[in-house]
């Protein structure tokens, strides 16, 4: 499911199934914000390895059609970090519960844009420094050597949202 919608207004983000909300940017990265033209486009990323190739391509249409596609590779290579993490990270953590999606969203505010995954997990991101023999856990370096800022915020009942801002 692929939605997109463009906006000025300021809203709220206060349920995990209505992504994004008008106007939603981080709280942390407010600062950042100048003006510009607005608008989002978010997909739903089904539980299989698949789904990340699916996101890059996702993520390289969309700032093509917004004008913005010299963001692509670094865009794709923070899109294909944070997927990963939520799929490997937010799902397997929440099955207990009744599967809930996995959400990416793209939002443009002027020549900032956020690329933002939601999942039903209650683990946190953390920066891993792994040594040299180590497969994995770099990915969040890359996603903060990348990006203007990046972070993270739980949802309530349960699940988090993990967004990076690139321009």
């Amino acid at each position: 499911m692929i939605t997109v919608q463009s906006t000025k207004t300021v809203g709220h983000w206060t349920r995990f199934d209505w992504w994004p909300p008008i106007g939603w940017w981080p709280e942390a990265a407010r600062d950042l914000l100048t003006a510009g033209p607005s608008a989002s486009a978010t997909y739903v990323l089904p539980p299989a390895a698949s789904s990340v190739h699916s996101a890059r391509i996702f993520t390289a249409g969309t700032l093509a059609g917004w004008g913005l596609a010299e963001l692509s590779d670094n865009m794709e290579l923070v899109v294909s970090e944070l997927a990963t993490n939520a799929l490997r990270h937010g799902l397997r953590l929440s099955e207990q519960r009744a599967p809930r999606p996995v959400h990416m969203s793209l939002v443009r505010r002027g020549p900032l844009v956020t690329c933002a995954f939601t999942d039903p997990g209650s683990s946190v991101p953390v920066l891993r420094y792994s040594g040299p023999l180590d497969p994995g856990g770099l990915g969040l370096h890359i996603v903060e050597s990348l990006s203007l800022r990046w972070g993270w915020s739980a949802l309530a009942p349960h699940g988090k949202i993990v967004w990076a801002v690139l321009s």
